[in-house]
């Protein structure tokens, strides 16, 4: 199986930034899309941000586009979301996901982070 660590999560005010870590295996990283989603209670999980490595392929969501962005660790396996500017509508639980598909902002990934708490508020 593809395992997936999530950390980062913390409580922020509006205009701070925040990175959120993604760990996964080598294998993974090469060979899988990496994805970003969040939910908040009561709503539906949102793609927030996808990766592929082997198609050269990043995706953000309109609402965070501009204001998030991905890079990689190679020497640790790890995709970083880095967001800036954070907004209140911003806070959810933020997952890490793997797939073996394309790259997409869709929550049809196979393979789970544990996710991380994100709270944007003053």
């Amino acid at each position: 199986q593809v395992q997936l660590v999530e950390s980062g999560g913390a409580l922020v005010q509006p205009g701070g930034s925040l990175r959120l870590s993604c760990a996964a295996s080598e294998y993974a990283l090469n060979y899988y899309v990496i994805g970003w989603f969040r939910q908040s209670p009561g709503k539906e999980r949102e793609g927030v941000s996808c990766f592929s490595r082997s198609a050269g392929t990043t995706l953000f969501a309109h609402s965070v586009e501009g204001r998030f962005t991905i890079s990689v660790d190679n020497a640790k396996n790890t995709v970083y979301l880095e967001m800036n500017n954070l907004k209140p509508e911003d806070t959810g639980i933020y997952y890490c996901a793997a797939d073996a598909d394309v790259c997409k902002l869709l929550p049809e990934y196979a393979y789970w982070g544990q996710g991380t708490q994100v709270t944007v508020s003053s």
